[in-house]
């Protein structure tokens, strides 16, 4: 072969390659445009479906089960109305109240996916589930494709004004959550604590991944952990920048349980920023 006649050749592996990553690449943030806010402002947030960057596919507010804003003065159900979609990206413009560190909360309906058993095996070694791609080896079920139904639940943290209060740690009761254990924006650069739920328990040994941008777009370097008997992770918070903390609890279903899927997935995300 030629090196003229190769060069399409391997153009065509690189599309095929990126198509395959894109079709895996389907993280939930919510990413407000700004994380610090006046007091009695509106937050501007795009929903990004997809990667941290890039959204690939919007997200319709029928799909939504609760959207709520966490305060000084408590917790409120937003109107759906400020969930918007155009294109492939969703925006929800969130109201603030009084200065305090606020919580914005969404939870999406479940949906099932169905993949071929190479697409599953790469998600499974790509997105932090390790155990799941351990145990299809251990069974010898790496060549069988896949039926995922799975949930979003998403979480950010937003700063208005300068005072700092509790709001930032409630607890939503979305099927997976990530709690943080301090404010990140009344303790700056250091260790941030965060608890891993599902269904309101801690998850002992959960992996969880954190990384995001530098102020000027560069990338955080991603970290990957695991959290302890009382499903607590520590992520090391080292530099300025937007912030992401992920994960993705998967749980085979018994054949015997006649569902409808292999597999049960819960995802969690909460996003913040460190000046």
């Amino acid at each position: 072969m030629t090196t003229r006649s190769f060069r399409p050749a391997i153009v065509a592996c690189v599309l095929v390659l990126a198509s395959v990553s894109l079709a895996l690449a389907h993280d939930l943030f919510l990413k407000p445009d700004a994380f610090f806010v006046a007091p009695n402002g509106t937050v501007s947030v795009t929903v990004l479906n997809g990667t941290f960057s890039t959204s690939e596919g919007s997200v319709t507010r029928d799909r939504l089960i609760d959207i709520a804003i966490v305060g000084p003065a408590g917790r409120t159900r937003a109107d759906t109305s400020t969930w918007t979609d155009k294109g492939k990206t969703s925006h929800w413009n969130a109201k603030v109240g009084a200065a305090g560190t606020y919580a914005l909360g969404a939870s999406l309906k479940p949906r099932i996916i169905a993949l071929a058993a190479k697409e599953f095996n790469a998600y499974l070694a790509d997105d932090g589930l390790p155990d799941i791609l351990e145990a299809r080896k251990k069974n010898g079920e790496l060549a069988k494709p896949s039926r995922e139904r799975y949930s979003k639940h998403v979480k950010a943290l937003v700063q208005s004004g300068d005072a700092h209060t509790p709001s930032y740690g409630t607890v939503l009761g979305y099927p997976a959550e990530i709690v943080p254990l301090n404010n990140p924006y009344e303790t700056g650069k250091g260790t941030l604590r965060v608890k891993a739920l599902v269904d309101g328990a801690p998850m002992a040994g959960q992996v969880v991944i954190a990384g995001g941008r530098t102020p000027k777009g560069g990338r955080l370097a991603e970290q990957t952990v695991r959290t302890d008997a009382q499903g607590i992770a520590s992520i090391a918070v080292n530099a300025s920048g937007t912030w992401y903390v992920k994960f993705i609890r998967m749980v085979k279903i018994p054949a015997s349980a006649k569902d409808s899927v292999d597999y049960e997935s819960k995802w969690a995300t909460m996003t913040f920023a460190i000046r």
